[in-house]
């Protein structure tokens, strides 16, 4: 592809000339140059033309020389940086051209001798910190020739060496550090006095008066044996003692400013020590009998709390009422008390978020229960406010929220029961089994307000069927005759049909007829069909049947639209 370009470029140069030198013809000839003239200027131009390539030729035979020479000297310094460096010799690939040749070679050249740079540079610290390491922990140095040129190997080897020296320096550090505290302290607790040097110097304050060897390790550690054994006895007593009044410290409530007043005060030996924690023991030990059940009341009411949090009915709580209800009260109740506390925290911790969905989902259902309430209040339509289209945003929101709460619950709890092997309740019912109750409550409700409707209507619609006089036309024009003002109507000449909670008003002249009785049955009937959830399922049945809001919905879609027409009927213009 790049032969073929640079042919391509010749050609054009030579097309370029030929058609330079036609634009010269053309320009003598609008002239009017003489033959003559003409070959001396051709003469000149090509003349100038092979100056300038000549010169070309020359510069670029004298960079292929200059390149062959700097192939030749790169060379000999790679040879020299991989015998130095103690790598392999460079290899040259095969087919490559002069320049590329040497561009490699001064490439590989110049990271050798970076690489070398650093090497030495690398090889002085290191050098240097293995030498502090080694003074301090009392070991032999790496061993590298001096002036000679340290290969990958020899660096990564002494990195490693000064990395294990470090390692062993702090830890060793850290023994030293320990070893010279505990006897401190132990000195200190006992108020024994330094007597040998050993002993003064491991309570003195400078870090640099021991080397770091395991001689001086074994020294130290024989010396805080003796420290321990020496107060071992009345150190497991005063703990014991600090133990136990931490303990009813915790239980009675004390206040951590009279903990640490406490401690502060204590002052002295051992032995003066343990005096005044067996002290404070004996009041702390008499003041925990006196109010040893306002603990325990504490507790229940704090057990009580947690238990209505988690919607714990009577048979979880039963196991635990012998003990609540025991008024026998001794350290072995509070434990109990204290290990059914921590039980039923751990129990809200796991079931937490289950607990906030199902209140989120008991918010919802309150919401629903009072819209159903509204929709059977007939005087709702009467406000024109925006209250009523305000509302129905909000019931749409509800219908929507309750079937997603009851499947994340219903998803949530199976995943959980599954992990945990242990069944998820409230109120003592499985979750789905409450909401479910919940439902058919409801629609025993609705049962209920549905039949009291229906005798309500029968007898209603049994006053509507009474037979009504009309009363006589009177001719107009006589002196007794009414005028068009006074007319009135008689409430025979209303006819009212009571239909579920709505009333349609008819304005008549004459009882309504058989026929048109009839045709208006079908209203009545089909707007009356309110009914709860799964109206198909029998009231008898005593268990509750697992019901949800889609399937509350669905039965109640019919409902909504007989409630919006009854709506229209009522409207006192028709």
């Amino acid at each position: 592809m790049s032969s073929r370009r640079s042919e391509a470029l010749a050609f054009s140069l030579v097309t370029g000339i030929n058609n330079a030198m036609a634009r010269l013809v053309d320009i003598w000839d609008n002239i009017g140059i003489m033959e003559e003239q003409r070959v001396e200027r051709m003469e000149t131009v090509k003349q100038h033309i092979e100056g300038l390539l000549n010169d070309m030729i020359t510069e670029e035979e004298a960079l292929k020389l200059r390149i062959r020479a700097n192939i030749i000297t790169f060379k000999k310094q790679l040879d020299t940086l991989c015998l130095e460096m103690s790598m392999d010799p460079y290899k040259m690939e095969e087919g490559l051209t002069v320049l590329q040749i040497e561009k490699n070679l001064r490439l590989r050249v110049e990271v050798l001798t970076k690489e070398k740079g650093e090497r030495l540079k690398e090889l002085h610290g290191l050098q240097q910190q293995d030498k502090e390491l080694c003074v301090e922990l009392c070991v032999t140095p790496y061993y590298i020739p001096t002036g000679s040129m340290p290969s990958c190997t020899q660096l990564q080897e002494l990195r490693e060496h000064i990395q294990t020296l470090s390692e062993e320096k702090k830890s060793r550090a850290k023994v030293f550090s320990g070893l010279r505290e505990d006897i401190r302290k132990l000195m200190e607790e006992m108020g024994h006095e330094p007597e040998t040097s050993l002993e003064k110097e491991s309570v003195g304050h400078d870090e640099d008066v021991f080397l770091l060897t395991h001689e001086n390790i074994k020294a130290l550690k024989l010396l805080l044996c003796q420290m321990e054994v020496k107060k071992e006895s009345l150190t497991n007593t005063l703990a014991e003692l600090k133990e136990r009044s931490m303990c009813l410290w915790n239980r009675l409530d004390a206040l951590e400013q009279d903990c640490n007043v406490f401690q502060e005060s204590v002052m002295g030996t051992l032995s003066d020590q343990i005096t005044q924690w067996q002290g404070e023991l004996d009041r702390l030990t008499d003041l925990q009998k006196t109010r040893l059940e306002d603990v325990i009341d504490k507790v229940r009411q704090e057990l009580v709390a947690f238990w209505d949090k988690c919607n714990m009915g009577p048979e979880q709580r039963e196991p635990f009422n012998a003990h609540f209800c025991d008024n026998n009260v001794t350290e072995e109740l509070l434990a109990l008390h204290d290990a059914a506390l921590l039980k039923v925290k751990n129990y809200y911790d796991q079931v937490k978020p289950f607990l906030e969905a199902l209140q989120r989902w008991e918010k919802y259902w309150a919401l629903f229960q009072d819209f159903e309430k509204k929709a059977n209040d007939p005087n709702r339509f009467s406000n024109r406010g925006g209250a009523l289209l305000k509302e129905a945003k909000e019931k749409v929101k509800v219908q929507k929220m309750l079937p997603k709460l009851e499947e994340e619950l219903k998803k949530g709890v199976e995943a959980w029961e599954n992990d945990q092997g242990s069944a998820f309740l409230v109120q003592g019912q499985r979750v789905m089994t409450y909401i479910s109750s919940q439902w058919e409550e409801y629609k025993q409700q609705r049962g209920k307000e549905k039949s009291e409707r229906a005798a309500l209507q029968t007898s209603k619609k049994g006053e509507m069927t009474t037979p009504f006089k009309t009363p006589t036309k009177r001719a107009h024009g006589g002196i007794n005759g009414p005028t068009p003002n006074k007319i009135r109507k008689t409430p025979s000449q209303l006819t009212r049909v009571r239909s579920s909670s709505t009333f349609i008003s008819v304005p008549s002249s004459k009882p309504l007829s058989q026929v048109q009785m009839q045709k208006m049955r079908p209203l009545e009937s089909s707007s009356s069909q309110r009914t709860p959830l799964l109206e198909c399922n029998s009231t008898e049945r005593k268990q509750p049947v697992e019901i949800s809001y889609s399937d509350f919905a669905s039965a109640l879609s019919k409902k909504t639209s007989d409630s919006v027409f009854n709506s229209t009927e009522k409207d006192p213009t028709f």
